[in-house]
């Protein structure tokens, strides 16, 4: 049977969206195993279908290189044919050094793998690619919101210790948790709502309508050079790339940066004054109008129909 090892790089108190899906499409693959940097893990872990995971001897988190250590020992052991991991930063930097060091392929941003053949979408969307591994086994790391995520609690799986250590190479200095907005990571979010540079410096309409819809809140690159939102918001080619069930797209032009982290989604909703507006070239819906008398009302008509 096919065995399937996946890697989450970190654990939370629970598992995140992304976490289930990678669970979700590695059951569909073969028999599933977990890799995790956290030397305790919780009852997180214990899925059904999850036979084993795999910990070192104390905890190793990125950027430490161990990480890599910990991965490579987990595929021996496992004699895994799949490694799946999250399409975030910290999962490719690993698989991609894992790759290098197993000599095989790494494969990333996929939307869909069936038996070792992937399916993804490449240059801004224009493309969907197929691929397969030439030799060794098949890493990829798997674009959130590509799976329909169905877990389900199952029994607490056997734990085995790898003996990996943290690297003496790299030393963590400090760690601090980002503070929380109470919406749903951007790269993670079935829904965002994104702020260009018609919005002029005001999110608050912009804020309200994802709080609304429990939307994460992305941003054009012109809104984040000002200051306006975080650079960990942007959404495009030099940002993050987002596969949403809805995005909402608010004052943005849609030039083809922006639309390379986008033009994935579900539905596509572009709210611009300018008619000639890029962005509704590939928008699903266009409200040609002025968001300070559009939002408003979308935000009134939600509030409305939720009573």
């Amino acid at each position: 049977m096919t065995q399937v090892l996946v890697l989450f790089d970190h654990l939370d108190a629970e598992l995140t969206g992304a976490q289930k899906e990678l669970l979700t499409l590695a059951s569909t693959l073969g028999q599933v195993s977990v890799v995790t940097g956290e030397a305790s893990p919780g009852d997180q872990v214990a899925v059904d279908g999850v036979g084993t995971v795999y910990v070192p001897q104390e905890t190793i988190l990125a950027p430490d290189a161990g990480l890599v250590d910990l991965v490579q020992a987990a595929v021996e052991q496992a004699q895994a044919d799949v490694v799946l991991g999250s399409d975030m930063v910290d999962s490719v930097d690993v698989l991609a050094r894992l790759a290098v060091r197993i000599d095989a392929g790494l494969i990333t941003g996929a939307v869909s793998i069936s038996g070792t053949t992937v399916t993804k979408s490449v240059l801004a969307g224009s493309y969907i690619t197929t691929a397969q591994p030439i030799d060794g086994p098949l890493i990829a790391t798997v674009r959130p919101n590509s799976v329909q995520a169905e877990t389900a609690v199952g029994h607490a799986p056997q734990i085995t210790v790898l003996p990996v250590a943290p690297s003496s190479s790299v030393e963590v200095l400090e760690r601090s948790v980002l503070p929380t907005s109470g919406r749903p990571p951007l790269t993670e979010a079935r829904v965002v709502v994104a702020a260009g540079r018609g919005v002029e410096g005001d999110l608050n309409l912009v804020e309200q309508l994802a709080d609304e819809l429990g939307a994460a809140v992305g941003a054009s690159r012109v809104a984040t050079d000002a200051g306006w939102v975080d650079h960990s918001a942007q959404v495009g080619q030099t940002g993050v790339i987002v596969s949403p069930q809805l995005y909402i797209s608010v004052g943005i032009s849609g030039a083809i940066q922006q639309k390379a982290g986008m033009q994935t989604a579900e539905t596509i909703v572009a709210i611009n004054k300018d008619e000639d507006a890029a962005v509704f070239e590939i928008a699903d819906f266009g409200v040609v109008g002025d968001l300070n008398e559009v939002l408003p009302q979308a935000i009134e008509e939600i509030r409305r129909r939720r009573g």
